[in-house]
């Protein structure tokens, strides 16, 4: 999160009251400021480069330039966080979000207190990968676009401890760092210590590349999925 006192938010969508909806929710929260709009991707891009937002929430089907082209060029070109809005006809768009960079997504049908807090959570340094739904997508889209693997340590993945390996897994599977902890059987600390080293060491920005990266590995495959958290709202986790 940046050292400002308020969570700097810019909001990119083609359409004007879907705009002025979040504009509402998020500027009635005292730590939180909308610094700007876009219509568009390449509007986005511009505007984030100028005002210098701490998360940008972007949808995916806009003019002249889409959500996710938007999303990699912001990710690559500046320190904001992206935040995807989508709809579950949009789907199929979530992955490619995510390898682009984006910190998470969101349902535009969300509720208030659902959004608010994913803005706080991605601002963090968090990632959006509570939900159930997410866990299955991201699976889904890795088994059809991949030929499940059995290798659990391809050669990228080699740099990895055993613990660190194992810690990668669970996360993958959508746990928090306390029911990673529980599995494990450590501290809460130490799974810290082990997320923050496996993601320094594979070069990853968040725990969405990491879990993108454990499907792609074959690591985790869709059969492995646990289900904690069954149901909970996007990013109700609290920053881990």
């Amino acid at each position: 999160m940046s050292e400002r006192s308020t969570l700097r938010v810019l909001i990119a969508d083609d359409q004007a009251l879907v705009r002025d909806g979040f504009g509402m929710i998020l500027t009635a929260q005292p730590d939180i400021t909308v610094v700007g709009e876009a219509a568009d991707g390449a509007e986005a891009l511009r505007r984030t480069r100028e005002l210098s937002p701490d998360v940008v929430l972007m949808d995916v089907r806009m003019p002249h330039m889409d959500g996710i082209a938007a999303t990699a060029r912001i990710c690559a070109e500046t320190s904001a966080r992206v935040l995807v809005l989508t709809t579950f006809d949009l789907d199929e768009y979530v992955y490619d979000a995510l390898r682009a960079g984006a910190s998470g997504f969101l349902l535009k049908d969300m509720r208030r207190e659902e959004l608010v807090n994913a803005v706080r959570v991605v601002a963090g340094g968090e990632a959006l990968l509570a939900p159930t739904v997410t866990r299955r997508l991201i699976a889904d889209v890795v088994s059809r676009d991949r030929p499940a693997r059995r290798d659990p340590a391809p050669h990228r993945l080699a740099v990895l401890t055993t613990r660190e390996t194992e810690t990668l897994r669970q996360v993958a599977r959508g746990l928090s760092n306390a029911e990673i902890a529980a599995a494990l059987f450590v501290s809460e600390h130490t799974v810290k210590t082990h997320v923050s080293n496996l993601l320094a060491k594979l070069g990853l920005r968040d725990r969405v590349q990491a879990v993108v990266l454990a499907y792609e590995s074959g690591l985790v495959l869709p059969g492995d999925l646990g289900v904690p958290g069954e149901g909970g709202p996007a990013g109700a986790r609290s920053p881990e």
